[in-house]
């Protein structure tokens, strides 16, 4: 039983840190270098996809990333 507790809370905090470290990127997306941009945006779709089908992704992504980007906010 404790075995299960310790894998429960390391899957846990694995999520915590791939949850904050996207964060993290996306509130720096506007300082990092396009080329940077381009490397993750692209590997986030890669990473996101589920199947050879989901091309819906790179569009919801592309369009969260000028949603939030702070070049492209609405003021």
């Amino acid at each position: 039983m404790l075995g299960q507790a310790n894998k429960t809370s390391g899957d846990d905090a694995i999520t915590r840190y791939f949850l904050v470290l996207g964060a993290a990127a996306t509130d720096l997306w506007s300082r990092l270098p396009h080329e940077l941009q381009e490397l993750l945006f692209e590997r986030a779709v890669i990473l996101g996809h589920k199947s050879e089908r989901d091309e819906s992704l790179r569009e919801q992504l592309a369009k969260f990333l000028h949603d939030h980007h702070a070049r492209t906010l609405t003021r």
